[in-house]
């Protein structure tokens, strides 16, 4: 027979362990979710550096980099694809052992526009907050480096991005050379969210190991919701309002399930920039 000072002691230690087993799946999901902030915008910047980034967009690498910010990757969706077949053309292997001089006018406003398979972005780029950010692209653009490339991440939980700029198209490419953050104080980056509407670079950045600044290559990524990351990434543009239209329409259909080779989501939608200009505004 059970005593009444056996049972409540029998409960207390139920109880216990199951205070023990909710902080376990607590710490577990807290390490899931910093895993996949550190995965999903990392870049592998080839014969560079590094691996992933550790934080939200990863120059893609790393697993456990900053890259990356929400840990669910995304639901598959079976939403149709919204987008179109890409344009006949491959992608040109190029590479660079050194970042571009500079050519642009630092005091000018500049327009980088993506003819996607979804539809055209335009992203606005100021010169002067980020310099060299607007003139490496200005000058890879120019080589026809975004041609053909897809867009081969999408993370609909946690942070609300669609990564691009990578011609291997796994997360592991880049341009040869890396350039330094930029910006990083933008006075819209307040209270770590990047708002909806900013395009900024994926990098290598590890926020607990403070390695990996100045790592950013040709990856970025364009947030098509308030995303809640650390001032990291260089912010370089702003999206315009029928660019926000095409992402909306990626977003709604949805990304795949993680990928195990790559850590990708990649979206449902087939998104490839089949063509990318960069003008003086």
């Amino acid at each position: 027979m059970v005593s009444q000072e056996q049972r409540r002691r029998q409960l207390a230690r139920e109880k216990f362990l199951r205070q023990q087993q909710r902080r376990t799946a607590a710490r577990r999901k807290t390490r899931m979710r910093n895993a996949v902030i550190a995965s999903v915008l990392g870049v592998i910047l080839v014969g560079s550096l590094v691996s992933y980034t550790a934080g939200v967009f990863k120059n893609d690498d790393d697993a456990s980099n900053a890259a990356a910010e929400a840990t669910p990757s995304a639901s598959p969706s079976k939403a149709p694809d919204p987008c179109e077949k890409p344009a006949e053309g491959k992608v040109k292997p190029l590479s660079y052992k050194k970042e571009p001089a500079m050519t642009i006018d630092e005091s000018a406003d500049y327009t980088m526009k993506l003819q996607t398979t979804c539809g055209a972005i335009d992203i606005d780029m100021p010169a002067s907050p980020a310099p060299q950010t607007v003139n490496s692209f200005n000058f890879l653009v120019g080589k026809g480096y975004l041609d053909h490339t897809k867009c081969h991440r999408l993370t609909t939980e946690g942070i609300y991005v669609l990564q691009c700029g990578d011609p291997k198209g796994d997360g592991t490419g880049g341009p040869g050379y890396t350039i330094p953050d930029e910006n990083l104080k933008d006075k819209r980056l307040k209270g770590g969210v990047y708002p909806a509407g900013t395009v900024a670079m994926a990098n290598q950045y590890n926020a607990q190991t403070k390695q990996g600044r100045d790592s950013g290559g040709s990856q970025f990524f364009l947030v098509y919701q308030d995303s809640q990351l650390p001032p990291d990434y260089t912010p370089f543009g702003t999206i315009s309002k029928e660019g926000m239209k095409v992402l909306k329409k990626i977003s709604d259909a949805g990304a795949q399930p993680v990928d195990p080779t790559t850590g990708n989501t990649a979206p449902n939608a087939t998104v490839v920039i089949n063509k990318a200009t960069v003008a003086k505004s």
